[in-house]
């Protein structure tokens, strides 16, 4: 296909879909941040954080950039030099804390005329192929920031507004026994097909894998399975600090993990989370497994739900984040491309805060396999 995939993504969803899922994305958006403490904006300069009111700034921008702008520079902003502030392609990390970031009620009244604008688009019922993929594009990526604050939240052990998020965390565990499910080699369509609604790039195009039979997890590893690991280490004499989960701590004999502001005590039912690639490889060392691949972890998550067990978890593959043969960019370049660097590690599945709609078996998500800040965890295959 061409450098215009995007305008092919049908079919469309209806005006009034786009309507409810802004209108929801958006009042997460603004409970966010409206509710966070005066100072709480202020945060330490961390690889995996953005200060707050920046991260909102850009997603603002964002929206009205692509929806409102179509994308050209030279199309004026409603807010005075917001392409200099908020253009994450151009502002590098540090540099987001060095920036004047206008006060937070010039930012809510940006956000309200960027957002009644396209609401305006919406409720007159009619879109464009290219007005459906822009606001479409805008909402993934306002979902993508609101559950990127969830995790910067629970770095910095800020209250989580959002009852459902927090609410939906605390009750991920599971009492059935994990099992190794095998799985005769197969082909199997990897990748998104056209016409069938919305893509990110790097899903383009489906394409048959052959996938050699193996057998994995039906279950991502677990709290408990974890804390036997962090116990051998401790046994053998080896210092498990490096390999402890961030938001774990021990009192006595207990252990307890955080969630945002609260110390609960450790479910050991729970699908380990916030585990970097690195340590799910050691644990897979000791226990002589080994993490499943892109394309063996989405055959079974295209698999009958009931064979097998979300996590509610992004769940860590070993394949490095590539472009299928065929590779183009949509109109948001770096997306994608600028990640293809053979640093950055695949991720399948979701966690409670991604929306339903971007929970899907294509949707290939990467991280550099050293962080583990966000919503993470894995389960494993037999060596």
């Amino acid at each position: 296909m061409t450098q215009f995939d995007y305008l092919c993504y049908e079919p469309w969803p209806l005006p009034s879909k786009l309507l409810m899922d802004l209108e929801r994305s958006t009042h997460m958006t603004q409970t966010i941040i409206g509710k966070l403490d005066h100072g709480q904006e202020k945060v330490a300069l961390l690889p995996g954080l953005n200060p707050p009111h920046w991260e909102f700034g850009h997603l603002i921008w964002f929206h009205e950039f692509w929806v409102h702008r179509k994308g050209v520079k030279s199309n004026p902003s409603f807010l005075a030099h917001a392409d200099a502030l908020f253009n994450s392609s151009e502002m590098i990390h540090d540099a987001r804390w060095q920036v004047q970031i206008p006060s937070i009620d010039i930012l809510m009244n940006y956000f309200s005329d960027v957002v009644e604008r396209t609401l305006a688009i919406l409720r007159s019922g009619i879109l464009s192929p290219e007005q459906a993929y822009f606001i479409q594009l805008a909402l993934y990526h306002e979902d993508m920031h609101n559950e990127a604050f969830a995790y910067m939240w629970q770095s910095l052990g800020y209250v989580w507004p959002l009852e459902q998020g927090l609410k939906a965390s605390q009750d991920q565990h599971n009492d059935v026994e994990s099992r190794y499910i095998h799985v005769p080699q197969c082909q199997f369509k990897l990748g998104s097909a056209p016409n069938t609604g919305f893509i990110f790039d790097n899903e383009k195009w489906q394409h048959e894998v052959l996938v050699p039979n193996f057998s994995i997890s039906s279950h991502a590893v677990s709290n408990g399975e974890y804390l036997e690991f962090l116990r051998s280490l401790n046994d053998a004499g080896i210092s498990f600090i490096e390999h402890q989960p961030a938001y774990w701590k021990k009192e006595g004999n207990t252990w307890f993990e955080r969630f945002f502001d609260q110390w609960r005590e450790l479910d050991l039912n729970a699908s380990v989370r916030n585990i970097s690639a690195h340590n799910a490889e050691r644990y897979c060392l000791w226990k002589d497994v080994r993490l499943p691949t892109e394309n063996e972890l989405s055959v079974l998550m295209t698999a009958a739900r009931e064979s097998w067990q979300p996590s509610s978890l992004w769940e860590w593959t070993s394949s490095i984040f590539k472009p299928f043969e065929g590779f183009s960019p949509d109109p948001y370049q770096d997306y994608s491309a600028p990640w293809f660097d053979s640093r950055h590690r695949v991720l399948k599945g979701w966690s409670v805060y991604t929306p339903d709609y971007l929970r899907r078996s294509q949707f290939r998500n990467f991280y550099i396999p050293s962080r583990s800040d966000f919503f993470c965890g894995f389960r494993t295959c037999l060596a």
